[in-house]
């Protein structure tokens, strides 16, 4: 865990510095130059939701599916552009591409994931199955 910092009594030193830096080198986000698909996770009391940012996607470029006990979510996106001036011709092809998979939990019901897109946020709704769901006990009198 980067956030935490082991208690020094005397304070931090020169070498405490260079391994943060040395550490932040291989940092994953750091090579990926923020091309790696941000999500949140949150666990409510019948499902989990996954919200991922997909900005300049539309929903035709999205691909969600479930194998197994893997959730992929991937987009594939391809720009071509076509610019004629002053005897000059240039053609660019910009594409880009994200993929992520996530290991779902046991209690989850593979066959009821949701999806919805909307204004470049992905929202998948994860249910649970009924036996996960929390279930209030009654405390009877004796």
């Amino acid at each position: 865990m980067r956030s935490l910092i082991k208690y020094r009594p005397y304070g931090l030193s020169v070498f405490d510095d260079m391994d943060r830096v040395f550490r932040s080198l291989f940092d994953e986000d750091f090579y990926s130059n923020g091309s790696r698909l941000k999500v949140d996770v949150r666990e409510e009391d019948a499902s989990y939701v996954l919200e991922a940012e997909l900005p300049g996607v539309s929903e035709n470029d999205i691909d969600v599916k479930v194998e197994d006990d893997l959730l992929h979510i991937s987009t594939k996106k391809e720009e071509k552009k076509e610019q004629k001036s002053e005897g000059y011709l240039l053609k660019e092809r910009k594409s880009s591409s994200y993929h992520r998979s996530f290991v779902l939990p046991k209690e989850v019901d593979r066959g009821k994931i949701d999806a919805n897109f909307a204004n470049g946020l992905l929202t998948l709704s994860i249910p649970k199955v009924e036996a996960a769901k929390p279930r209030q006990i009654e405390v009877k009198k004796a």
